[in-house]
């Protein structure tokens, strides 16, 4: 059958022009001869870890499966996510300009997948990691690297951070269901990063005492409290480990008696802080104030240069809590000195705001005319700077007289004045020094509480003491990730957004894990990785990564040739690096 020749009518169709510019390397030609240059970087040590880990196959088995009109399979696109939060830290609409400066095959991506590297197309793959079986697949892959990287799981710390957000995120308010799946509430609750201004959510990580490595993490809506997530938790790790009686670090949160006599009947082991609020913690104090406690000095924490930076005591006498768990108290002489200092920071804060308060109520025309309002007012203030319990306030009512002419004009001796009475409100304030001495006798002082029994009070100190190990991860997660602000939407988006930063802390501590442990190996104390050569006792994985960044790959192609490929020279101590990590430098970036 014929083709119907179009009408003379008919215009063609113009195409319409857009302002979008192709995702491609840079490519310079001259003469029959073109250049194109890639972006190396970290990519290959990055990679060898993910390889370690088998993300991929991971995230294949637990993600929901794929529509057969998918061109781009989910767990690719999630990796080249992940790499990008890893080395460069792009927002999610600039993930597919930062991947056309790469060599795609360092992606594990065809040239042709990288023009479908759009923000569409990476939100569309957080919306099927949502829908996965996220608490599964992190089980499976934490189960995965204590078994190759042989990480030991004796000990585990556990501790919570808040992620702030940026705007309204009226639709997100409460916590709801999206195909099946629960959504958390982005809302107010108590900020970790002192922004009580901006909502949140509660991000919960555990990790291990073997190099801080990530193994469990957990998102909870953002007016979730601590005391109320480490029993689920725990539970979860039991499953990791196989076992119950590995030893449990957290913080004060978890000494509730319900968490404890949890764990303890279930043959688990914890360390943790006692709060300030139990009553065990009022009697030893008020014994510290009516000097019925002795210590007994048990370690000295010094620097390289041999000088005194804490020296720490413990009370010899055993204690015990009201659910019969141990009770240990120790004193620091470095936090007796931030504590006064605090408490001094914060009575002086509150001097300066009454002081003005006490400014306006001379004035004038001052507002402050009731005594109610204002004891609520210098309660307020008081209670805003933590110094409630250290000044002493008293509001005083004096009538103050005035005198003017009953009539007007030049006064003489005739002139009859008249005389009104005003109320006004006096403040005055001082600094309780009885309570301030009181106070300052529980300086440096802290317990804490257990089940454990093998442990002496030194040890059982050294364990609570590297529970800042975590600290070093919510660092990364905010700092070298930017987990804030959060350019997306919808709740879903973001949940999966934070299991992908989960990842990326997990490929950083394994490989900071990696690298150090060469280090000792080598019996090598530091590597110049800082600038001007300086030495670096304790290398980060993003230190490792910013000394890769120069490295490049440039294909030369000339007219009837075969193409030439060429790596930026590794310098001496990239090499030297490299091989630490049992990576081949003839080959890298190829």
């Amino acid at each position: 059958m014929p083709k119907r020749q179009p009408s003379h009518k008919t215009k063609p169709r113009r195409r319409e022009p857009t302002d979008r510019t192709p995702l491609r390397a840079p490519v310079a030609r001259t003469r029959g001869t073109a250049l194109c240059s890639y972006a190396v970087g970290a990519l290959p040590i990055v990679n060898r870890i993910l390889d370690d880990v088998r993300l991929e196959q991971f995230l294949r088995e637990y993600l929901p499966k794929e529509d057969g009109r998918t061109k781009l399979p989910t767990a690719k696109v999630l990796l080249v996510l992940l790499r990008n939060t890893l080395v460069s830290r792009e927002p999610i609409y600039g993930v597919g300009e930062w991947a056309a400066r790469h060599a795609p095959d360092l992606l594990e991506l065809a040239p042709q997948d990288i023009e479908r590297l759009n923000d569409d197309r990476i939100g569309r793959a957080l919306d099927r990691l949502f829908l996965a079986d996220v608490p599964s697949l992190v089980l499976a892959v934490a189960a995965h690297v204590v078994r190759k990287f042989q990480i030991s799981l004796d000990e585990l710390h556990n501790d919570s951070t808040s992620i702030a957000f940026f705007g309204a995120y009226n639709g997100a308010d409460q916590e709801r269901r999206y195909l099946g799946q629960p959504t958390l509430a982005i809302t107010f609750g108590h900020s970790k990063d002192h922004r009580p201004d901006l909502k949140q959510l509660l991000y919960i990580l555990t990790v291990t005492r073997d190099g801080g490595v990530p193994v469990h993490f957990r998102a909870a809506s953002g007016n979730t409290t601590d005391d109320t997530t480490h029993r689920d938790t725990w539970e979860l790790l039991c499953q990791l480990a196989g076992r119950p009686d590995f030893l449990y670090v957290a913080d004060s949160k978890l000494a509730t008696s319900d968490n404890m006599r949890h764990i303890d009947r279930h043959g688990g082991r914890f360390v943790s802080v006692l709060p300030r609020t139990r009553g065990e913690d009022a009697a030893f104090r008020a014994r510290l104030r009516e000097g019925q406690v002795v210590w007994e000095p048990i370690w000295d924490k010094q620097d390289e240069d041999g000088q005194l930076l804490d020296r720490f005591s413990v009370c010899p006498e055993p204690t015990l809590t009201a659910e019969g768990f141990r009770l240990v108290w120790y004193h620091s002489t470095r936090k007796a000195d931030l504590d006064a200092a605090a408490r001094a920071h914060k009575i002086d804060r509150a001097l300066r705001q009454l002081g003005q308060l006490r400014q306006k109520l001379a004035s004038p025309r001052t507002r402050h005319r009731q005594a109610e309002k204002l004891r609520k007012k210098v309660a307020d203030i008081l209670q805003e700077c933590g110094a409630e319990d250290w000044i002493q306030v008293e509001i005083e009512s004096r009538d103050e007289e005035t005198y003017r002419q009953s009539k007007p004009g030049r006064p003489g001796k005739k002139t009859r004045y008249v005389r009104r009475v005003k109320h006004r409100l006096v403040l005055d304030y001082q600094i309780d020094v009885v309570r301030v001495a009181e106070a300052s006798t529980s300086d440096g002082v802290f317990p804490l509480v257990t089940n454990v029994t093998e442990l002496s009070p030194r040890e059982l100190l050294f364990t609570y003491k590297r529970q800042p190990t975590i600290e070093k991860r919510f660092s990364q997660l905010k700092t070298d990730f930017a987990v804030a602000p959060v350019y997306l939407k919808e709740v879903r988006r973001i949940q999966a957004l934070l299991c992908v930063y989960f990842f990326a802390l997990l490929v950083e501590a394994l490989l900071e894990r990696e690298l150090r442990r060469a280090m000792q190996r080598e019996h090598l104390d530091s590597l110049p990785m800082y600038p001007e050569g300086r030495p670096c006792s304790w290398p980060t994985a993003r230190r490792l990564i910013d000394l890769f960044e120069p490295v490049q790959r440039h294909t030369l192609t000339r007219s009837q040739r075969t193409a030439e490929v060429i790596v930026t020279e590794l310098t001496r101590l990239q090499r030297k690096l490299l091989k630490l990590l049992k990576l081949p430098t003839n080959h890298y970036g190829q």
